[in-house]
């Protein structure tokens, strides 16, 4: 059984609701940087509940504030046991976080 979690701005449409695939993935291309607070969270526990340990947000390269926005949100969320810039093509575009069981 697939589970989901309702989101706003899937495909880059703003307001329209959606569903989010609870798959390990969560690619933050499509989300505005203020929606960051409560997705990442709630993401979180929706791979909790379907016993999903390791994940993967995408939030690519740019800048670096989205990446500094997520790494800060891993570090106060409870169920992070360690999270690093994932080492393969994506390089530093994606963080790998693995849950405490």
């Amino acid at each position: 059984m697939r589970r989901f979690i309702k989101i706003r701005n899937v495909m880059g449409k703003r307001n329209e609701p959606g569903k989010l695939p609870i798959n390990g993935v969560l690619d933050l291309h499509t989300f505005r940087p203020n929606e960051l607070g409560s997705l990442i969270p709630e993401y979180i526990e929706a791979c909790l509940r379907k016993e999903i340990y390791e994940l993967r947000i995408i939030h690519g390269k740019g800048t670096g504030n989205l990446r500094r926005s997520v790494h800060a949100l891993l570090n106060r969320n409870q169920y992070v046991d360690s999270y690093r810039l994932a080492g393969d093509r994506s390089g530093w575009g994606a963080t790998l976080v693995e849950l405490k069981k």
